[in-house]
């Protein structure tokens, strides 16, 4: 085989056969394929460098939620052997009745919970957990006056909860206030009606951190 000396571009001087010689498409061939190896070789390098981060980022993420064998989902903590819940009819105990809060709180906490927990709602009195509260706050008071007049006018809403864990017997009680401001110049139903929504939106998300987040 005769071989004859050629200089590439950028790579150095190299050995090329005669057949490179007669058939440079010979040559150019050999230099794509190793191109093509090598830009394989890259992709399977990236490819491990991908995986070992995506390894370490999920073994991180388990030790950090999972180590204590607690359930964790949007700041919530619940005990791996708690499964089901049963959400009692909170009632209204206040010595002013709004007939629309009691439903509308009751319903309010059983959507927070089935939407935000893995805990299954039942009616059974052997669910794992079961919450039972009343309200015991509703009233009026001034909030702000102005020109000697009152300018605002505040409504105290107060729930207590009870928290049943039938596995071991033991009950938490929580109380949960809030003040709600509305306009000195509505009557309490107008307030009332603007109110309501808030009240049980901000109301159920409080009871619902202090059964589930310790808060």
């Amino acid at each position: 085989m005769v071989a004859s000396h050629t200089c590439t571009f950028g790579q150095g001087w190299r050995q090329q056969t005669a057949d490179e010689v007669q058939n440079p498409e010979v040559s150019d061939t050999t230099g794509d394929a190793s191109r093509t190896k090598a830009g394989q070789q890259k992709k399977i390098k990236m490819r491990r460098k991908l995986k070992f981060a995506g390894v370490m980022i999920a073994t991180i993420l388990c030790m950090g939620l999972g180590s204590c064998g607690i359930y964790t989902f949007k700041d919530v903590s619940i005990p791996p052997e708690i499964k089901t819940i049963k959400i009692n009819f909170i009632e209204n105990r206040a010595s002013y009745k709004n007939p629309q809060l009691s439903p509308g709180l009751t319903d309010g906490l059983q959507q927070k919970i089935s939407n935000q927990t893995r805990l299954t709602r039942t009616n059974s009195d052997d669910a794992h957990y079961q919450v039972s509260g009343y309200i015991s706050t509703y009233s009026i008071s001034t909030s702000g006056i102005s020109a000697q007049q009152a300018a605002t006018n505040r409504l105290t809403v107060g729930v207590h909860i009870s928290l049943l864990n039938s596995l071991d017997g033991k009950t938490t009680e929580y109380d949960v206030n809030r003040d709600f401001d509305f306009s000195a110049g509505l009557s309490l139903q107008q307030a009332e009606a603007q109110l309501l929504p808030e009240i049980i939106k901000n109301m159920s998300d409080e009871i619902f951190n202090r059964l589930f987040s310790n808060w």
